[in-house]
């Protein structure tokens, strides 16, 4: 990835990402295939969502998948409802490599 990014880059790759999934499984697959998962926007793409992970946690990506999550239908009584559609995905990081959730981003 070039190392120059414009302004509207750079506020596009903050915006890809949403969240890490931490979660008992996420842990799982972290600890047996060093991948971590991260829900993303739904118009995001796997170069987008690399791109992004290596600029804001400074790290190397080796790949991404994605899944699409289909939202839990849900009752209300006699109503029915749907929660939103999201997109996760599961980055696999170039060994040696490793994002730590619990310390903050500046102090590596």
């Amino acid at each position: 990835m070039t190392a120059a990014l414009s302004a509207k880059q750079q506020e596009r790759l903050t915006l890809v990402i949403m969240a890490p999934v931490i979660s008992e499984k996420s842990t799982f697959v972290a600890d047996k295939h060093e991948q971590v998962i991260f829900r993303v926007a739904p118009d995001a793409t796997k170069p987008e969502i690399k791109a992004a992970v290596e600029f804001m946690f400074k790290v190397q990506v080796e790949s991404v998948q994605v899944a699409n999550v289909r939202g839990k239908g849900k009752r209300f009584g006699r109503l029915t409802g749907r929660r939103n559609h999201w997109k996760k995905a599961y980055v696999s990081l170039k060994p040696g490599q490793e994002i730590n959730f619990a310390e903050p981003a500046e102090a590596k």
